[in-house]
Parts: C-alpha cells; structure tokens; sequence
C-alpha cells in the first residue's frame, strides 16, 4: 500500500518534470522562431529602404542628365556599375518603349521587357518585392522629367534593381545554429531546475501521504498533534480537512466501541437479572408456590425487556442501512396520528395521563408511514411514561405551503439543559434509575431522531426541569429525494 502511494508520488514529479521542459522547450522554439521571422522581416525592410533611396538619388540623376536620349554618359553609367558592385545586384534601365537600354550584368540590352511590375512603375509606383524562396529583393523606380508645372511629373521610364540577401541569409543561418546551442542549454537548465522544482512541489504532498498512511491500522495509537503541512495554500487546505476527517473517524470509532460496549452492558443486565433468579430458585428445596411465582414473573419481565432491547436495535440498525430505502407515499397524517393515540391511550390512562390531539387542518404528506410512525410513537410513549401522576400530554398538528409541523408537549419531569443535548444518542438516559423502572433502553430518541433526518425534517427540544419537555418535528409535504 505504501509502496503503491510513492509510486504514486514518483509518478506526479515526472509528470511535473515533463510538464516544465515541455514548456521550458516550447517557449524556447517559439521565442527562437519568432527572433528569426522579426530578423529576417527587419533586415529586408531595412535593406529595401537603403536601396530604395539610393535608387531615388540615381533616378533622379538620370532624369537630370537626360540619361535615356545619352545611354552613353559615362557618369552615370558608372554609377549604376558602382550600385550594382556595391549591393552585389543587377540593375536595367528601361525606356518608355519597354527596350532595355542598359544592364549591369550586359546580358538583355536591346532586348524589350514587359512585366507587372514594369507596367506598374510606368503608371508611377514604386514597387518593392520580396522573394523568400530565391532570396533577392527587386525593386522597381520609375523615372519623371519635369516638363510643365501645369502637367506635373511624367514617367519617361524606369529602372529596376535585383540584389540578393544571401548576406541575410547567412545571419539567419547563423542565428538558427547559436539559438539551437541556447535552446539545448536552456533545456539542460530547466531540467535542473524542474527536478529541484518537482521535489519541491511534491515534498508536502510526501508528508500528508506518510501521515495518512500511518492510519492504515486504525486509531489504537494516540494521535494529539495535528497534520499541518502549510508550505502551499492547498496543502494547508488539505491538511485542515484531513484533520477534520480524522477526528471525525476518531469520534466515529469512539461512538462504535462505546454502541458496542452500552449494547453489550445492555444485553447482559436482563441476561444478569434471569441468572441471579434462577439460581436463586435451583439453591433452595421446597420453593414456595407464591416464590416460585414471583420469581418466574420477574424472569418473564427481564425477558420482555431484553426483547424490547432487541428490537429497538433492529429498529436502529435497518433504518441505518436503509436510509435510501423509504417506502414513500402520500398518507393522511390526521388519521395517523389518530391511530397512535388511540394505541397508546390505555398506556395513559393507567397512569392518569390526559392525552389530547389538536389538528388546525387536514394534512397530507410524503412519507414513509412505518418508520414515521414509530418515530411519533417513541415521541408520544415518552411523555406519556415521563410524567407526573394526573399530568397532561398535548399533540398538536399543522402546517403550511412546504411543511407540517407536529408539537408534542408534557407536564413531566422535563431535561436538565446540560442534559438535552444528548437526549439523541444511542442508550443514552436522563434519569437512569427512572428509565430501567418504566423499561426503557435509551434507544427511542435515536430512531426518533434517524427517522425523522431520513424525512429530510428536524426536530428540537425545549425541557424545563420539573416543569415539562415540547418536541417540535418539521417534515416535508413533499419528500426531497
């Protein structure tokens, strides 16, 4: 089992080792890749504008100095050869007929060129391409003469200019090859860094896991101090509800030797009672009739006793496994109660009890009529049986849109208030003495109270002592799965 939650635990710092070098990496390709786009993006922008503007200088010398009627001027010609060398770029000049009537590389002089770009250039654009496969830039510049103010610049041809960015390419080349090297020392920083982060990240999670492991035998040891592994707010967080957890488990487990010890202590009292009488009878020789009579009657009341115990556990235990097994339907509660009473009336009437039910209208509700009904009864049976001799108990029944609401009120002996929070655990009693003597087993308020939770309801008490107890129960018209 522990190997199992280490593994467990050896499994997340991989996965948190993975998980930062895959960032680590991702960030360090993507910032790469975006350093060689804005480079290269840059450096062709730049390159164009310097061409472009020395192209503009040249054009306009051209322009000037009349250059298409005398191709043959010896100062600019030497000035495009000089561009040309310069930029390690071809550049033709085209006159208005489409000839090209010079070319730095000497290769299509005479010949006649017709192209978008040229056309373009001809209606006065300046055309700036590039071409990322081949890797050149081409430029476009027409030519104007200013001829008339009134008919403003005319285009009397053009020049283009082709260099190459081979020069940009190698710097590309050069960064792809230092920016690899700087990804794989990132990389190799970030794997350091990821395993000490990892361990890091998972050290508390380590703790909270060899703590609770520790509970795999159960409670038999002590646990005072209390898990507290504040290094994250998570953690915190866990181990705050991990602690409540625990001392709920602990005050489960303590609810489950103490049910387990009342339960047996129960049991064994009538079992005791029946064993001292029977001796009794067996130690003596010519029992009397009327002894041996008074002695079986006793017996018979211990074991009417000790079925009442059993069956009130039964009781418990089904309605504790069978929380999500009600048998719901609509019932009539005026007529329920009415039966109740109507079985417990003699009970009342033997020890001068006045019963009274008061209905403020017809009710029906949602609910599953045995439980509830044992419930009610439990309610009604201990007022009755914890009274004073010509007392009162009053039940009382109403309700409104959502609820009914069902008041049980005595004129008893009432609930110490350091004493009522109790009431509702199991085998637990007031007054003990009074209780073994009216044979009660301190399970009633239990089902009590476990049915009425089942019915979504709530019930409260309000006791003062030597003056009486009311029990208020609040119960769903509707049941709320």
């Amino acid at each position: 089992m522990k190997k199992k939650k280490y593994q467990r635990i050896n499994s997340l710092k991989i996965r948190l080792i993975c998980l930062i070098m895959l960032l680590g990496v991702l960030s360090g390709l993507i910032v790469r890749m975006g350093v060689m786009i804005v480079y290269e993006k840059e450096a062709v922008s730049a390159e164009s504008i310097e061409i472009l503007s020395y192209a503009k200088v040249l054009a306009n010398d051209m322009a000037a100095a009349n250059y298409l009627e005398h191709p043959d001027l010896e100062s600019i010609t030497s000035q495009l050869k000089l561009m040309s060398r310069i930029y390690d770029g071809r550049i033709m000049v085209i006159d208005e007929t489409f000839r090209i009537i010079e070319d730095t590389y000497q290769m299509d002089e005479g010949k006649t060129i017709i192209s978008e770009e040229v056309v373009r250039s001809y209606s006065g654009e300046e055309i700036i391409n590039y071409d990322d496969e081949y890797h050149y830039i081409e430029l476009s510049i027409p030519l104007k003469a200013y001829e008339n103010a009134e008919e403003g610049d005319q285009v009397i041809g053009m020049m283009m200019v082709s260099v190459s960015t081979d020069d940009i390419e190698n710097m590309l080349t050069y960064i792809k090859k230092t920016s690899l090297i700087l990804v794989l020392v990132w990389t190799a920083c970030l794997v350091a860094v990821s395993v000490f982060a990892a361990i890091r990240i998972t050290l508390p999670f380590e703790r909270i896991a060899r703590d609770i492991s520790d509970l795999q035998n159960g409670f038999t040891d002590d646990r005072d101090e209390a898990l507290a592994v504040n290094n994250y707010t998570e953690t915190a967080k866990i181990s705050e509800q991990f602690n409540r957890l625990y001392s709920r488990m602990r005050l489960l487990d303590q609810s489950r030797q103490d049910f387990v010890s009342n339960v047996s202590h129960e049991l064994k009292t009538p079992l005791t009672s029946m064993k001292v009488l029977a001796d009794s009878l067996n130690g003596q020789e010519d029992v009397p009739i009327e002894l041996y009579r008074d002695f079986m009657q006793d017996i018979g009341i211990e074991i009417e006793r000790e079925n009442k115990i059993i069956n009130d556990l039964l009781s418990l235990v089904k309605m504790d496994r069978s929380a999500a097994d009600l048998n719901i339907a609509v019932i009539n509660i005026n007529e329920m109660l009415d039966l109740i009473l109507k079985r417990l009336r003699p009970i009342a009437e033997q020890q001068h009890i006045e019963l009274v039910l008061e209905s403020f209208r017809p009710v029906s509700a949602e609910i599953d009529e045995v439980k509830l009904t044992l419930a009610i009864t439990n309610l009604i049976e201990n007022a009755i049986k914890y009274n004073k001799e010509n007392g009162w108990v009053h039940v009382s029944l109403n309700a409104d849109h959502q609820y009914f609401y069902l008041k049980v009120e005595d004129s008893g002996i009432g609930i110490p208030e350091e004493e009522q929070e109790h009431i509702y655990e199991r085998f637990y009693r007031v007054d003990k003495s009074h209780s073994r003597e009216i044979g009660g087993t301190g399970l009633g308020l239990a089902i009590t109270r476990n049915a009425i939770v089942m019915h979504r309801g709530a019930i409260k008490v309000f006791s003062v002592e030597g003056e009486g107890t009311t029990f208020t129960v609040r119960i769903p018209l509707n049941y709320i799965e």
